[in-house]
């Protein structure tokens, strides 16, 4: 799967584009982003009090988020490189420290929503900035990097959900306005990045190995595209739709919610073991037993009395899959700026379709047809890894 050709990168922009001081900021930074997210569910029951709204209404927070979040993909990459990499964070932090303490005062609905479209874009910077600065700033410890980097965002996650759970729906806007803090404190940290990343060295990583074909830069990225919009549609599904299926099979609502906790934590968990194994193993292999462990896992979700368990290896083997790509994708993309951001982007795409579209084949098909549904995405996911193990071996 492309084990043969794995020249190390020279590690000089290892010690050039982050002090150790601002790796732990940027863990920091992921976490923060990790825990915003998660809050907006949680506290829907006291937005809906407190402006007068409809489920659906009040979801439109987490909507207008991710729109946010995908303009600021988009956005910024256009503008990486025209200003350097502190301003790009920097904005990316105050633009989310600005959203936070707007949403957590706003007195009308429709200015939350656009205080939750400002916050978006600081968390689409963030989440471009800091994993496209990973993926090329730690030579072939990269893999590795993200992956610590991404579990963070994990953490925060499972941190959400558990500071509502402390201290009350009620007081979702003091939560936000201490995330403002916090965003904003990371500010000082910037000092330990660098500038301009150096320009990329000639190296044996962009040769294609002796006999390989590597196909057009238009098709590599198109089919990594499919991969991450896929991944993580199933990562997104499972979170929204597992507590569903459980509860069908006959499992009470508590334990089906702890399943979903246990599962957001292998997944968190997944990302900090395979770390290391990044340093041994190339990116194409640990995809691609990723997406084998994945379908096998799936197939047990289809079984009631294993479909808790099975869930949890589910997000064992899902968790590597988008910060180990990265890195690989740089390398079998010659215009990896651009290509990186496009499929950030269209993550953040595959996050929001997937409930509202499993939604409706689960009202059309019922909820027994979830199962059938994920392992087709798996499945999918194991085509697009076979086809770039093969073409994009670079």
């Amino acid at each position: 799967m492309g084990d043969k050709v794995r020249t190390p990168i020279p590690e000089r922009t290892a010690t050039t584009l982050f002090s150790p001081v601002a790796v732990v900021a940027s863990c920091v930074g992921f976490l923060l982003i990790g825990a915003l997210q998660s809050l907006y569910g949680p506290a829907i029951p006291q937005l809906r009090t407190e402006f007068g709204l409809t489920p659906s209404a009040a979801g439109l927070a987490l909507s207008a988020h991710f729109i946010g979040g995908v303009i600021g993909v988009l956005v910024f990459n256009r503008i990486h490189g025209r200003v350097n990499n502190r301003v790009l964070l920097g904005t990316s932090y105050l633009l989310m420290a600005v959203g936070c303490v707007a949403f957590a005062l706003s007195p009308y609905w429709a200015a939350a929503l656009v205080a939750a479209l400002v916050t978006g874009l600081g968390f689409g910077g963030i989440d471009y900035g800091l994993n496209q600065l990973f993926a090329v700033g730690f030579g072939r410890r990269s893999s590795a990097m993200l992956n610590v980097l991404n579990a963070h965002f994990g953490i925060g996650a499972i941190a959400g959900p558990a500071l509502i759970g402390l201290f009350g729906a009620s007081r979702y806007p003091a939560l936000f306005l201490s995330f403002a803090v916090v965003s904003a404190a990371l500010l000082f940290f910037l000092r330990g990045v660098t500038r301009h990343e150096p320009p990329p060295a000639e190296t044996p990583d962009r040769v294609p190995a002796s006999g390989v074909v590597v196909r057009s830069s238009a098709s590599v990225l198109l089919v990594f595209i499919v991969l991450y919009v896929v991944h993580v549609g199933i990562e997104a599904g499972v979170g929204g739709w597992e507590p569903t299926q459980l509860e069908g099979f006959g499992y009470s609502a508590s334990i089906a919610a702890s399943a979903t906790s246990v599962y957001w934590l292998f997944f968190t968990a997944g990302r900090f073991l395979v770390a290391p194994l990044t340093l041994r193993v190339s990116e194409p292999r640990i995809i691609m037993v990723s997406c084998i462990g994945m379908t096998i896992c799936l197939l047990g979700t289809a079984i009631a009395p294993l479909a808790p368990y099975a869930y949890a290896g589910v997000g064992l083997f899902l968790a590597p899959i988008f910060p180990t790509g990265l890195p690989w994708l740089n390398r079998a993309v010659p215009a990896a700026r651009h290509a990186g951001a496009y499929v950030i982007a269209a993550s953040m795409f595959g996050g929001v379709l997937a409930g509202p579209a499993l939604g409706g084949v689960i009202q059309r098909f019922t909820i027994d047809s979830l199962p059938v549904m994920f392992i087709a995405m798996s499945v999918a996911c194991l085509g697009c890894t076979a086809w770039l193990a093969r073409f994009a071996r670079v």
